[in-house]
């Protein structure tokens, strides 16, 4: 182990010392996910708090950033890239269309769909929160050098990768 310790390397040798028989070698690398995972939790709700924007709100808005010009996506499209129901989808749009954050409109090529169009406010919005973002996740990766930084995406990709398949 290396000079520095932490909370993990704690439970984990108590683990050993109790339970010798068994390999704790994942609870060192899933325990520290997990608890990096709820400090990335917390900054993102901060960063989409500070652009008063709740967390499902985020996820379409971003989707509809991600596009370009003209910001518009289908709802099919936006539930593909946000994982949600039909329903969920259509109250999450009738909602950010209250708030002004999103228009639906007619679809030019097929009169009976519509597409949804970010306002220029949803734009302001998803900006502010975006560059709220990462800056708080740059900051969570303070400690790590750019090489470290590419070699750990490199690794949790290879990791994620076997469930995505």
């Amino acid at each position: 182990m290396g000079s520095q310790t932490d909370e993990v390397d704690r439970i984990v040798e108590a683990w050993i010392a109790q339970r010798p028989d068994l390999d704790f070698s994942p609870l060192g690398v899933l325990s520290r996910v997990d608890r990096l995972s709820r400090h990335l939790d917390r900054a993102r709700r901060d960063a989409f708090r500070r652009s008063d924007l709740e967390p499902w709100e985020w996820d379409v808005l971003s989707a509809l950033r991600r596009a370009g010009e003209p910001f518009q996506l289908s709802p099919k499209q936006l539930l593909q890239q946000t994982l949600v129901s039909s329903g969920t989808m259509t109250n999450r749009i009738d909602r950010l269309v209250g708030r002004r954050l999103v228009r639906r409109e007619a679809d030019p090529g097929d009169g009976r769909s519509v597409l949804v169009t970010m306002t220029d406010d949803g734009k302001t919005r998803v900006d502010a929160a975006i560059t709220r973002l990462v800056d708080a996740e740059a900051l969570l990766l303070g400690t790590l050098s750019r090489g470290d930084r590419e070699r750990l995406a490199g690794l949790l990709r290879k990791l994620s990768l076997g469930f995505d398949a």
